[in-house]
């Protein structure tokens, strides 16, 4: 059974749980990564809570390391009887070496596939694998055996309700504009805003009712300077600049899937900034920021831009292909046409 990570606990029965728990990657929205750790992680501790009683951890809870431990080891440990306890559990952290691994018979993955092929009762598996081959037998075990549980990032509305019921957790409200500038600023990793939104709390003390003000106080944009780079680099036709600083992103744990939403974002803006197109951007900051690359192409070259944009997402999805060297041909096929724009200032 596969299902998403937001109804996990719905579907598990407190006293009887599946053998096998694959907690991965799944279809995310636009611009969004297809893996949160947060998502996941949130989910390892509810399952914990659920199945390892407090007083039983030393003897019901083993933590092992795929990097560390073999496809062998593992198997050799789900198949050990519990001591003292009636259900034990294993969790296994980086499960995703164990899926790169091809099910020939010289495999070192075999004894983990014969044993989840028939998984014993007295043990619950959990695998954390922040990607998993759909294709392989090893992941249609853990589809047909237990459960695969999908961890991909919250659309922007869910997101957005994340966010102010941490807050309203903390007893702060915030304006809808401030929201959205906090996304906008910290962006979608849930372990980064989880952290702004502590140091957003601590700047604001007193002060319950949160607005834009707070926000541009507290939340640095650690990415902002970057993408404004990455837009003038593209604008100005310099591909070796747009490339350095498509990988300063990578380099600041962005994700290939957030560095594409930034990019739709800046070319829709610029689209809504061109004199040619009836829109209207409405944001005077970003419209001055963007106009050079409005002016680098006419409106067909930047729907043309915009449509590269859903192509390499669709590529993301399906292809298999290497995420980096996709954005990497992206980049470099925007900033290949000539334009005499200058640099945004």
């Amino acid at each position: 059974m596969i299902i998403n990570v937001g109804d996990l606990v719905s579907k598990l029965d407190k006293h009887k749980p599946p053998s096998i728990i694959l907690l991965t990657s799944g279809k995310a929205p636009f611009g969004k990564a297809d893996f949160e750790p947060w998502l996941a992680e949130a989910a390892l501790h509810d399952l914990l809570q659920m199945y390892v009683p407090e007083d039983q951890k030393d003897l019901a809870l083993t933590t092992l390391q795929a990097g560390e431990s073999s496809p062998g080891d593992v198997a050799s440990e789900v198949l050990t009887l519990p001591f003292l306890v009636e259900r034990k559990v294993i969790v296994v952290r980086h499960a995703e070496l164990f899926f790169a691994l091809s099910s020939d018979k010289k495999s070192p993955v075999i004894p983990l596939l014969e044993c989840l092929s028939d998984p014993p009762d007295f043990c619950l598996l959990i695998l954390l694998a922040s990607e998993a081959n759909r294709s392989r037998r090893f992941y249609k075990l853990c589809e047909e055996k237990g459960l695969v549980v999908e961890c991909p990032q919250m659309e922007d509305r869910v997101y957005g309700q994340w966010i102010k019921e941490q807050l309203k957790q903390k007893g702060y409200s915030i304006s809808s504009g401030a929201l959205a500038l906090m996304i906008e600023r910290v962006g979608n990793s849930m372990s980064d805003m989880a952290n702004a939104i502590n140091l957003l709390c601590s700047f604001a003390e007193q002060e319950t009712k949160l607005n834009e003000q707070h926000v541009l106080a507290a939340c640095a944009d650690v990415a902002e300077t970057t993408v404004w780079a990455l837009t003038d680099a593209i604008a100005a036709s310099d591909t070796g600049k747009a490339l350095e600083n498509l990988h300063e992103l990578l380099a600041i744990n962005k994700s290939h899937e957030e560095i594409l939403g930034m990019i739709n974002w800046l070319l829709e803006s610029a689209y809504k900034a061109h004199p040619g197109t009836k829109v209207s951007l409405n944001k005077p900051f970003v419209e001055k920021k963007v106009l050079p690359l409005a002016k680098k192409w006419d409106v067909t070259k930047m729907q043309n831009a915009l449509q590269l944009c859903t192509r390499t997402n669709f590529q993301f999805r399906n292809s298999g292909a290497d995420k980096t060297l996709l954005l990497e041909t992206m980049i470099i096929k925007l900033a290949a046409s000539r334009g005499r724009a200058a640099p945004a200032r």
